[in-house]
């Protein structure tokens, strides 16, 4: 089973950027890294008028989409998926960082700024291993620096390396 890491934090907080950060030094150690993207609206990954639009309107329960150098599943489902079902949909990897889903029962390295006036959730949750913040706290757990994406990419390795 793939090891699964969630990235929680409130909107505005870093969280895609640090994804972004830490995605290409994950991959320079050697990782074959995955990420499930949550959200809460009714999103839309195709076009009216294309052609994988038009045949899931026409009733396609799936549609695939296939190119030299990409593939895309659009996909109706009659619920959400759970953590299980979106696993089960990913290509084997080491690693899969969950940006949202902050409620479920994972590890989850909460990316953390006081400034935003939010409470943290690394307080109440127990899933929180770490927190990366940009200002100094006091924790049981980890803190790390937010500005420092290597730093944090270690941490992540040295965790994953841990659970091997």
């Amino acid at each position: 089973m793939q090891a699964v890491l969630g990235i929680c934090g409130y909107s505005g907080s870093g969280k895609t950027t640090l994804l972004e950060a830490l995605l290409p030094l994950l991959t320079r150690r050697g990782l074959r890294v995955s990420v499930i993207k949550h959200s809460h609206h009714d999103v839309q990954l195709d076009s009216p008028g294309k052609d994988s639009f038009r045949h899931r309107q026409a009733g396609a329960s799936e549609v695939m989409i296939v190119s030299p150098h990409r593939v895309g599943v659009f996909a109706e489902t009659a619920r959400e998926l759970t953590l299980d079902e979106q696993l089960a949909r990913l290509s084997p990897c080491d690693l899969v960082l969950l940006e949202g889903q902050k409620s479920l029962a994972v590890p989850k390295l909460e990316v953390y700024r006081p400034a935003l006036g939010k409470p943290a959730r690394y307080l109440d949750d127990r899933d929180v291993i770490a927190v990366a913040s940009d200002a100094p706290l006091a924790a049981a757990i980890p803190v790390l620096d937010l500005n420092d994406a290597d730093g944090v990419a270690h941490f992540i390795a040295a965790w994953l390396a841990d659970r091997r």
